[in-house]
């Protein structure tokens, strides 16, 4: 996991401890990255095993 990978990561499980799954706009604010930087960092983490998204509750699971 890229130091990258690994902050959007644990931006993903502490809002998700509050109930709240980060937008694409919150991740951008937060990491200071492009949606393209991001995109690539969470499928990155889905591949791996890292997140899951549940569909059928809309949220990650980590």
């Amino acid at each position: 996991m890229t130091d990258f990978e690994r902050k959007v990561y644990q931006i993903i499980v502490n809002m998700s401890l509050y109930g709240k799954n980060p937008t694409m706009g919150e991740l951008k604010r937060k990491t200071g990255k492009t949606e393209k930087e991001i995109r690539e960092a969470t499928k990155n983490l889905i591949r791996n095993g890292e997140l899951t998204w549940n569909k059928e509750k809309q949220r990650w699971i980590t």
